[in-house]
């Protein structure tokens, strides 16, 4: 049908060819050569499928019968009259008596404790008047962030959950959250900071 008649005209009973409409051509990325070369260079050899040429067994190393059982050692002779055990001495039998030492183990455990590191008594607690003692630090009494590695482990999670947030902070409770993060975080690393600088902190009772 020729678009320039109308429906009813004589001339679109003429059968005419219809032309297709030519395609754009086809979009190729300008970055192509330089992404083919960048997954070349990072690409690892057998990663996935395994190397490219596997050795092929041979037809005579076929699996036989029994092969993979495990070897029994070889049988020994048993003698009735072999002794098991050694022989009980006799009651006649003495043993040897009059040997000394030359060795002074009064001065040598002197010496020993003398120049020994003393032991740091383990820390313990005692909840009754009959003196029952138990330990102090899985009591849960002492809390474990005055320790500095303690802080520091706090530190390391705080910063891990403040990694986990999101990238786009586009809500209040997000916003809140963040900075509750940040202020956890700068306050452990005020108390790490006080602590790696005094060696000796005295803490009073109120």
């Amino acid at each position: 049908m020729d678009p320039t008649c109308p429906s009813e005209c004589i001339y679109n009973l003429i059968p005419s060819d219809l032309k297709e409409p030519s395609q754009p051509p086809r979009y190729i990325s300008i970055f192509k050569a330089t992404v083919k070369d960048d997954m070349q260079k990072t690409k690892t050899a057998m990663k996935t499928m395994g190397p490219a040429k596997v050795e092929v067994p041979s037809p005579k190393d076929f699996l036989k019968k029994h092969s993979k059982e495990k070897t029994l050692p070889p049988i020994k002779k048993f003698d009735r009259n072999m002794p098991k055990k050694p022989a009980v001495p006799l009651r006649t039998d003495h043993p040897v008596m009059g040997i000394q030492s030359e060795k002074n183990f009064i001065n040598t455990n002197a010496a020993d404790v003398i120049m020994g590191v003393a032991k740091k008594p383990k820390p313990i607690y005692v909840d009754k008047r009959t003196g029952d003692k138990h330990d102090l630090e899985a009591s849960g009494l002492v809390p474990k962030y005055i320790n500095k590695k303690g802080l520091k482990k706090n530190w390391e999670e705080v910063h891990k959950e403040f990694q986990s947030l999101s990238v786009f902070i586009d809500s209040i409770p997000k916003k809140i959250r963040k900075q509750s993060l940040e202020e956890e975080m700068k306050q452990l690393e005020h108390y790490i900071g006080v602590i790696e600088k005094h060696k000796i902190i005295y803490i009073a009772n109120k």
